[in-house]
């Protein structure tokens, strides 16, 4: 059974940071991609970020682009989402997701395993 456990979430000032976890169990980041989306309220979930199997390829939304950072640890078997410069628009809940396959992908259609979120919330 594959979960995704995210983590780290929370209320921050405009302009700071945060680190989202995602702990997966049951497949391995390594042999997995891996991708971040958000969803803010009354409005569609969105893609974020994403990493191939071998972290050597990421995909980020353009929103995010310079901001944020995905990266993996396969030894703990963790994705991170590292969010810098944090504005009010980046409020939601982001969810860490697994694609049985190895590249990329920004539609969420493309992955197969969801954790259950983590809110962010940026105040101005």
């Amino acid at each position: 059974q594959v979960q995704l456990v995210e983590s780290g979430g929370g209320l921050v000032q405009a302009g700071g940071s945060l680190r989202l976890s995602c702990a997966a169990s049951g497949r391995t980041v390594s042999s997995n991609a891996m991708g971040w989306f958000r969803q803010a309220p009354g409005k569609e979930r969105e893609f974020v970020a994403a990493i191939n199997w071998s972290g050597g390829s990421s995909l980020y939304a353009d929103s995010v682009k310079g901001r944020f950072t995905i990266s993996k640890d396969n030894a703990k078997n963790t994705v991170y989402l590292q969010m810098n410069s944090l504005k009010p628009e980046d409020t939601a809940v982001y969810y860490c997701a697994l694609r049985l396959e190895l590249g990329v992908a920004a539609r969420s259609r493309s992955y197969d395993y969801w954790g259950q979120g983590t809110q962010v919330t940026v105040s101005s």
